[in-house]
């Protein structure tokens, strides 16, 4: 042997290696078809006839890697573990994403059929269940409180700030949304990048918020209906109609499966849009005179500062009140989180594409495949959707309507004059004064019959909301005879029955707070009553936690992203697909970059403390009152009181979670990518 190749040379022995090590990539290519997902990423150059380029070409081939079936011990090959990962086809079609993990490194979690649920929901239907969360009631019932506090110029701008604020927290969401659509995803980003009990806190409060909010709207729901039967109201229609046959059907309407659940809520939140903007036309006509009052424009602008000097002493105090109350319509611009566990994993309308046009588009539009992708529109908009449609409609009616009108909603425990208790029902919302006063025929009961409806939907999707967060709280306990009693009873919450619904999750949820109604037979809707006031202490109660896992959330995306602009080259080199954030690269998996990132986080965050410290506090500036003490900070002590608890009973650390190893962040976000294909 030493001979023959002392006979050939070296450079003959290479060139005939380089010529055998082709004809063997060629095989391969002929044996197995090639799809855009699992192509070479370099593919072997061809031959040319230039001196030139055939150089060129000889160095690019001694860097090609050879396939996966050729030995270690091969000269030339690169092992296993050095190897640059390639994009794998997913085994499941229908459900599992088109990123994985490389085989060769992760622990793949075995998916449980009884802890997971069906991913059929489409862009449409999640736009929709966020809209049926969203829209509606925060502007129908605070609008015309916000008006009376602080005068028109605050109706106006309480809405487009905390706006844009919901639009900042979002996009430090969609971000992280994007690469981990799981379930219970608000809870396990805090508890991956911040704190594990502060991440099951806030878990709690998220449920608490969307449970609470269901009894709270069937209450608010029965005051509405007042509107119409106040004159001779039966408390066996509020009962046994409203307070126990209402939460029934929604229960039922829950209890279907998403793909009938799906595309109702399509239909709700396309009737709900199509409510908000007869609204909107109809108090464009009032204005333009077609009310008894005739051309009203915008006189009810010269003041744009008045305040209620009941509730306040100046404008200043006034207003971020109304920035505390204007926080109430934006709760359910997250939903989507909730909802991100049900999302169907494929482009519908790239499968019915014929297969050589899908073939040829895939590489091109691989990303948008993902499963990110459907939820990315109504988790990147759906905020300014809401902002725009709050300010606008909030400048209406205050064109529309004087700030001093008796039949606007009042803060419940300030004092009212003798001529004010007089008036309308406390409870009746400003569009519908404002259709009182122009007294064309039956618009007021059309409009009442809006905010019904409006209040009806937004009680089934806070019902679905709530359902969903428990579940994703529970599905990933075990429930082994082994474990703890309460950790057995929390596991069994997180199972779901033969349709793929949470039904466990979802009874308790309306079961919860299924007694709060029942309160007003004994003492009424009037919020003047303490049976009143303490169902609506509940109620605004649901907008501070949400505020609170805002903040959290904010502070874990910064967090990850320092995280991931630290580690970024070692995530490169490990092959971890889908966090390359700062990768320059022509091919990125990376879906969706928030702009003004870390500028814009840092302002959610500062933005959301400081509604949850000083515009929460706001009305105790001048004066201590019980109800605005109880409904503001109630909330926070209890969240903290938790997160104490919790790190007690658990014996958790004094501090954030480390995210300085390399190695340890490599697994916190391989066990992320492990718990997204689980939940399929």
């Amino acid at each position: 042997m030493n001979v023959i190749f002392s006979a050939f040379g070296d450079d003959v022995l290479q060139q005939l290696w380089r010529l055998a090590r082709e004809a063997m990539v060629i095989c391969r290519r002929a044996i197995l078809p090639v799809s855009p997902l699992n192509k070479v990423p370099h593919a072997l150059p061809k031959r040319a006839d230039t001196l030139a380029t055939s150089a060129r070409n000889q160095k690019m081939s001694e860097l090609q890697e050879l396939p996966s079936w050729v030995p270690d011990w091969v000269p030339g090959r690169i092992p296993i573990a050095d190897r640059t990962p390639r994009r794998q086809p997913s085994r499941n079609h229908d459900n599992v994403d088109q990123f994985n993990v490389k085989a060769a490194k992760t622990l793949y979690v075995t998916p449980n059929a009884s802890r997971t649920v069906n991913r059929k929901l489409r862009g449409i239907h999640i736009f929709m269940i966020t809209v049926n969360g969203t829209l509606g009631t925060g502007l129908y019932w605070r609008g015309g409180q916000i008006l009376e506090l602080a005068g028109p110029l605050a109706a106006l701008l309480s809405f487009l700030l905390v706006g844009l604020l919901s639009w900042a927290v979002m996009q430090c969401i969609t971000e992280l949304l994007c690469i981990w659509p799981i379930p219970g995803a608000l809870s396990v980003y805090v508890t991956e990048f911040v704190d594990p009990e502060l991440g099951i806190a806030v878990g709690i409060a998220y449920w608490f918020t969307y449970s609470v909010s269901f009894g709270a709207l069937i209450a608010t729901l029965a005051a509405e209906v007042d509107f119409w039967t106040a004159a001779n109201a039966s408390k066996a229609i509020d009962g046994i109609v409203i307070y126990t046959i209402v939460p029934a059907i929604l229960v039922l309407i829950n209890s279907a499966g998403i793909e009938i659940y799906g595309p109702l809520e399509v239909v709700f939140g396309s009737l709900k849009i199509t409510c908000l903007v007869v609204i909107a036309v109809a108090l464009i006509a009032i204005n333009a005179g077609a009310g008894s009052e005739g051309y009203l424009g915008v006189d009810n602008w010269s003041t744009p500062k008045p305040f209620d000097e009941k509730a306040a002493g100046n404008w200043g105090i006034a207003f971020l009140m109304c920035l505390s109350i204007a926080t109430f319509a934006y709760v359910g611009v997250e939903i989507v989180a909730a909802s991100a566990l049900e999302s169907a994993p494929y482009s519908y309308r790239a499968r019915r594409r014929s297969n050589a046009r899908a073939e040829s588009d895939l590489s091109r539009r691989s990303t948008d495949t993902l499963i990110g992708n459907t939820v990315k529109f109504s988790s990147m908009y759906i905020s300014l959707l809401a902002t725009i449609a709050y300010s606008i409609c909030g400048l209406l009616i205050s064109f529309d309507i004087d700030w001093r009108h008796c039949g606007l909603p009042r803060l419940s425990w300030t004092e009212k004059a003798g001529d004010e208790r007089d008036c309308l029902p406390l409870t009746t919302s400003a569009f519908v004064a404002i259709a009182n006063e122009s007294e064309i025929p039956h618009l007021a009961h059309v409009f009442n019959a809006f905010l019904v409806f409006t209040c009806l939907t937004c009680a089934g999707t806070n019902l679905y909301v709530a359902s969903r967060t428990l579940f994703g709280l529970t599905s990933r306990l075990d429930g082994g005879k082994g474990q703890p009693w309460h950790l057995r009873i929390l596991a069994w919450f997180g199972r779901t029955n033969s349709r793929k619904v949470p039904f466990r999750a979802m009874v308790f949820s309306a079961a919860a707070f299924f007694w709060v109604p029942y309160l007003q037979l004994s003492g009424g809707t009037s919020t003047e009553t303490p049976i009143g006031m303490f169902v609506e202490i509940l109620a605004q109660m649901g907008s501070v936690p949400v505020v609170i896992v805002w903040a959290c959330e904010v502070l874990a995306f910064i967090r990850y992203y320092y995280c991931v602009r630290r580690h970024q080259s070692v995530l490169e080199a490990q092959g971890i697909p889908l966090v390359r954030r700062f990768c320059e690269a022509e091919y990125n998996d990376y879906l969706y970059r928030s702009p003004l990132q870390p500028v814009l986080a840092y302002i959610a965050l500062i933005g959301c403390l400081f509604i949850l410290i000083v515009a929460n506090g706001a009305s105790l500036w001048g004066r201590f009152y019980t109800f605005p003490f109880l409904s503001s900070y109630l909330v926070v002590l209890v969240f903290i009181g938790v997160w104490i608890l919790l790190k007690v009973v658990r014996g958790g650390r004094w501090a954030f979670v480390d995210l300085s190893n390399p190695d340890k962040v490599v697994r916190k976000i391989r066990n992320l990518h492990d718990i997204r294909l689980a939940a399929t």
